[in-house]
């Protein structure tokens, strides 16, 4: 059984600060399978959707703030089959964003405005990856 992840918990962000050193420039590579439908909560008020619209709605947030904390989106391509991997861990999407270090990530993901437009990503992934790489020199 594959086990689906979205959310960060607070033990990942404490385990991040903790295994990477603060001013260690890093790449995030991010793998993401989105819903068809987007699941947001009964309470929030946004219009329904499919789960790739929510994330855009997401990702124009996000966007902004990877630019303010001085890192760069790199790349992101339509994944288009499974070679190596477990029968069901399969993606839509990969994305490699770039931070001048893991603080700087770190800030990112703990400013209010971000966190507000975290529930459109919530909403639009059935499961995601993100691993923290060193950034080539």
């Amino acid at each position: 059984m594959i086990l689906r992840t979205v959310d960060p918990t607070e033990a990942d962000l404490q385990r991040l600060a903790r295994e990477v050193p603060a001013n260690t420039p890093v790449t995030m590579l991010n793998l993401l399978k989105f819903r068809a439908q987007a699941r947001y909560p009964k309470d929030s008020g946004h219009a329904p959707c499919p789960g790739r619209e929510a994330f855009e709605r997401y990702s124009e947030v996000a966007r902004q703030k990877v630019k303010q904390v001085g890192g760069q989106p790199m790349f992101w391509a339509d994944a288009m089959a499974r070679f190596i991997g477990p029968v069901g861990e399969d993606w839509d999407v990969m994305v490699l964003v770039n931070y001048p270090s893991v603080q700087a990530f770190l800030q990112m993901v703990a400013m209010p405005d971000y966190l507000a437009a975290a529930v459109h990503r919530s909403a639009a992934l059935e499961d995601a990856r993100l691993t923290v790489l060193k950034t080539p020199d």
